[in-house]
């Protein structure tokens, strides 16, 4: 522990000792000004923070000095009643000079200064804090929200946005702790009342026990030492009251108190003139001296004409300012170096879909960004990078356009004030709308109006807004896309990611064994026929399993899928664990074996065109077939062919999954769907 921090501990336990221990009056004296001068301290402080957890101790610092005050009272209060009145000078001065030696001025002055606290400034403040902590606390999930917005957009970093997070939980404390510690502002104005009440009271009967035949001169004594101790005591308690105020009104601005007040004060210049008017005509039409009113109208005048040359002549600065920051950033070579970076992904929209982006026009595609994002990282074990979204004036007013690196890889365009709807087979002629194209499957779909859409439900259409059309045909983009997104940098932070848990896998394997590209390269592979890499720990290992027999990513990739059979197995088969496949003729297999050939750069398959284009034509009668029927089309061939075959139709039958024996979990029951055969 440091120095500082015993001092605060023996402060405390000293604020106790008071309480019991009987004080000297010099000592007293000392504490009463060193109490002053904490309160008043705390009050600058308060007036000079631009933000409320700048001074995040205050509740805390608030209960030490009620307490302090407190322990001050019971000691002077000990002194008036025990020490034949007397209780040092500084409470003397108080009873005498500031109140002017009369018990019942001074009785007056301290009352009103504890009504001022009390009913004021003290219930104000405490009504304010229970009114911030709950506003607060019920403002949180959609600041949480605001700052995964920003962060998804790209406008703030991770740091700054755990930085917000933080300052977010630190606020919504702060101001719960305000709410129970203004309590102890009222508690202390109404236990400064009745102590000087008691200290009265208790001075008259021990004055009568003694004997005092002048009982006037003793209750006139005490009073004046218990007002001048409630005086002494209730200034510091009123600006610690108002600086509790101060803190619980203070919004968050980028000065202090006194800046911000003369700012906001001297933005409305005209004001003065106006206000300088109307105490003229007070001079004129009521019996107000003309001579008192005029000296105030001129200072008004003059404020007002001063403070509006000032916002002139600086309003001709900053433009000034602004142009010659434009014509430096022109000839900045640093101006043209930020131009080459290129987004990951990138989604740009026409002018008319700007209220789907809009929060203030009720739109929720930023929200739906963050939930896709979500999506992704549970399906694939893939965290997506940050989805630039920007409008676009070059492209149609109602169309979007989805870029991954740079590059456009999907368009769509939306009617905001229709819905999409999609037949469920059967054609109902009543329904009508604008023929259009689903973006995110290419399936026939119609744009109907507000009104058609019960009707088209009632009908079994399938019926989506069109906030959900994008964000539909964004995920599906992604995931199509995915191997795409996953660099180097993203592989070496999902492996950072694990070593959180399996450092001794990642340090066993990483370099020794295998590169940071190495890795990047199964991943993508496995990515690129939609297999998630969220079971990265198997991956690894299955890598680390195999790597004396081969360095070859293709071959790796083989061995990863096999380990991860009942994943892929999971991906394809129904709810009645059944799989239908389609299968290779064995002479097309025994074919495709005999024509791999193996070189430097790997294994590939060498065909005829003419038997590749069999294949394709073979392969597209079976996998319509299996389609017509509700299944999902899945190619399955030996091992030592899945991975040929699927590079020879993933141009032309893109969607159709190409499994291995290996591949297919044991639990899982196949069963043909057809063979493709030349």
């Amino acid at each position: 522990m440091k120095a500082s921090d015993f001092g605060i501990i023996l402060g405390v336990i000293g604020i106790v000792a008071m309480l019991v221990i009987p004080l000297p009056t010099w000592l007293l004296d000392f504490l009463l000004i060193l109490n002053l001068c904490i309160s008043l301290t705390i009050l600058l402080i308060a007036m000079n923070t631009t933000e409320t957890l700048q001074f995040s101790v205050f509740p805390s610092l608030l209960l030490l000095t009620t307490l302090y005050r407190l322990a001050l009272n019971v000691s002077s209060t000990r002194l008036i009643l025990g020490n034949n009145g007397q209780a040092g000078n500084v409470i003397a001065a108080f009873g005498s000079f500031v109140i002017g030696a009369n018990p019942v001025v001074g009785f007056i002055v301290f009352m009103i200064l504890a009504i001022i606290q009390f009913i004021v400034i003290t219930k104000g403040a405490e009504r304010v804090a229970e009114v911030a902590a709950r506003f607060t606390l019920d403002a949180m999930p959609g600041k949480q929200m605001s700052i995964d917005a920003d962060l998804n957009a790209g406008m703030i970093t991770e740091s700054e946005a755990r930085g917000r997070r933080k300052a977010v939980e630190q606020s919504a404390d702060f101001y719960g702790a305000m709410d129970g510690a203004s309590k102890f502002v009222k508690g202390d104005a109404i236990a400064s009342i009745i102590i000087v009440a008691v200290n009265i009271i208790g001075g008259f009967i021990i004055g009568a026990m003694k004997g005092n035949a002048n009982l006037t001169a003793t209750l006139n004594q005490y009073t004046l030492l218990s007002v001048g101790d409630g005086l002494v005591s209730q200034i510091p308690a009123l600006l610690i009251s108002t600086a509790t105020g101060i803190i619980v009104t203070r919004a968050a601005s980028e000065s202090n108190l006194s800046h911000e007040v003369l700012r906001q004060i001297s933005a409305y210049p005209k004001m003065f003139y106006i206000v300088a008017g109307t105490i003229v005509l007070l001079g004129l039409f009521t019996p107000i001296p003309l001579w008192k009113v005029l000296p105030i109208a001129i200072l008004l005048i003059f404020a007002g004409y001063r403070i509006n040359s000032s916002q002139l002549v600086k309003s001709k600065q900053e433009l000034e300012t602004v142009q010659q920051q434009k014509q430096a950033d022109v000839r900045n070579p640093e101006s043209v170096t930020t131009l080459t970076h290129v987004d990951p992904i990138e989604f740009e929209f026409g002018y008319a879909l700007i209220p789907l982006a809009d929060v203030a026009q009720g739109g929720d595609l930023l929200d739906r960004v963050i939930m896709i994002r979500r999506q992704i990282a549970l399906e694939y074990g893939l965290v997506v990078p940050v989805i630039r979204i920007r409008d676009n004036i070059q492209i149609r007013p109602n169309e979007y356009v989805i870029k991954i690196r740079g590059n456009q890889v999907a368009r769509g365009e939306l009617l905001l004030d229709h819905y999409l709807s999609m037949s469920p087979g059967v054609e109902d002629q009543t329904i009508t709308g604008i023929v259009t194209i689903e973006p995110a499957f290419g399936l026939p779909a119609l744009w109907i109006s507000e009104a058609m859409r019960e009707k088209a439900e009632f009908a079994g259409y399938t019926v989506v807004d069109p906030p959900s059309v994008v964000a539909t045909h964004l995920t599906e983009v992604i995931k199509k896309h995915a191997h795409e997104l996953l660099g180097r940098q993203e592989t070496k932070s999902l492996i950072d990611s694990l070593r959180t848990n399996y450092a001794s896998l990642v340090d066993e394997i990483m370099p020794a064994m295998f590169s940071i590209g190495e890795v990047q390269k199964v991943l993508v592979n496995l990515l690129k026929e939609r297999v998630s890499i969220r079971d990265l720990v198997t991956i690894l290992e299955t890598m680390a399993d195999y790597q004396s027999y081969t360095k070859d990513p293709e071959l790796l990739t083989e061995y990863v899928r096999a380990a991860l059979g009942r994943q892929i197995s999971a991906q394809y088969k129904t709810t009645d664990e059944t799989m239908k496949v389609i299968t290779l003729s064995p002479h097309l297999e025994k074919l495709m074996m005999e024509n791999i050939q193996n070189s430097d750069q790997g294994a590939y398959l060498t065909l005829d065109p003419k038997i590749s284009q069999q294949i394709y034509q073979s392969l597209s009668e079976q996998v319509q077939s299996v389609s017509a029927s509700g299944a999902m089309p899945v190619l399955l061939t030996s091992p030592s062919v899945r991975m040929h075959m699927r590079r020879l139709i993933e141009r032309v039958l893109p969607d159709v999954a190409v499994l291995s024996y290996n591949e297919i979990d044991s639990n899982v029951e196949v069963s043909s769907g057809g063979v493709v055969s030349v």
